[in-house]
């Protein structure tokens, strides 16, 4: 166990998402204190230590993974390293957080599943951080409770405007574009409000020329009696949102995926009798994640979210893609 009774995380790598947001908002956390970085430069590993004042930095990835004191790895890799370095993160004893996309496709996300079975001990979650932001327990419960009477119809969209050829996000032998770094989010939300597996998938691609990564994506859930679609893009302007349809009401996020850490969010439940306006306190969904996991480690509890639900997440994914593909056949 790391300082007072803390998880003692490693980072594998400096990766901008890491060293911002994941990291700070980790050493903010009840049950979890970051104790060593690494790095393939063991200049930048240790240059990155000292700004966020993390007690070791690594030259190498084998380095940090073969420190005793490390008991859990947050790997925000690209996202074709992303299941290699979970099982060596495995195989070196440690837990493992991974970004999402958990993998580059199904298939590769399943083998992950079948050698994680080899250590129950040790637990392995896709890091979906908008699951631990209080305003989507909230949703959960009010449809569950039939808030906005029965659930039909989910729509939601997320977008960023990234032409750069060298950004990882533009490069598609690494797991690059749109629908693996974004349109996730879209697909995860629906299921994970539907609370089922979409009996069709539809989809719609559109690449970039240069990168060849999709850079405009559209997909079309069928769920038993309701519908979920969506749009993703890497070369529009930034934002955000989703809309909850039910045969009662309507609820609209405000910030559905990256709400503000240090502002108040909102979310409004549009009924025919008026609109119902929730609040809520500023909350750092990376913290809050951090220590739903954190603390299933320390109390042997499950794992916050399985990875069943990671490779069924890739399995949708797949399918967009495969019908987009067929559709461009025709």
């Amino acid at each position: 166990m790391g300082e007072t009774g803390k998880i003692a995380w490693g980072i594998l790598s400096t990766a901008k998402i890491g060293v911002e947001k994941v990291i700070p908002a980790m050493q903010e956390g009840r049950f979890s204190t970051v104790a060593a970085i690494a790095s393939r430069d063991a200049q930048r590993a240790q240059s990155v230590a000292r700004k966020l004042g993390i007690p070791a930095a690594y030259g190498s990835y084998e380095e940090l993974l073969g420190d005793h004191a490390i008991q859990a790895v947050y790997i925000p890799l690209p996202n074709h390293l992303h299941v290699p370095w979970a099982i060596k993160c495995l195989e070196a004893g440690k837990h493992v957080l991974c970004e999402k996309p958990i993998a580059i496709n199904a298939h590769e996300a399943e083998q992950l599943r079948q050698k994680a079975s080899e250590f129950p001990n040790l637990m392995v979650m896709e890091a979906f951080m908008y699951k631990f932001h209080p305003q989507w327990q909230t949703i959960r419960t009010l449809l569950r409770s039939g808030g906005i009477g029965t659930l039909r119809w989910i729509r939601s969209y997320f977008c960023y405007h990234n032409l750069d050829p060298e950004n990882i996000r533009n490069q598609a032998e690494t797991g690059g574009g749109g629908l693996l770094d974004i349109g996730c989010y879209c697909i995860s939300t629906s299921r994970f409000l539907f609370e089922a597996e979409p009996v069709s998938v539809r989809g719609s691609i559109e690449h970039d020329p240069v990168t060849k990564t999709d850079r405009l994506a559209s997909g079309m859930l069928e769920f038993p009696e309701a519908i979920a679609t969506f749009t993703c893009s890497t070369q529009l302007l930034p934002g955000q949102g989703a809309h909850i349809h039910g045969t009662k009401g309507r609820i609209e996020i405000e910030f559905p995926f990256t709400p503000p850490p240090d502002a108040r969010t909102r979310v409004w439940v549009h009924r025919a009798s008026g609109t119902e306006d929730i609040e809520f306190e500023p909350f750092n969904q990376y913290t809050l994640q951090g220590d739903a996991f954190s603390n299933a480690i320390i109390t042997g509890g499950a794992v916050p979210t399985s990875l069943t639900d990671a490779v069924d997440n890739m399995r949708v994914i797949d399918r967009i893609l495969e019908d987009s593909q067929q559709t461009r056949l025709l």
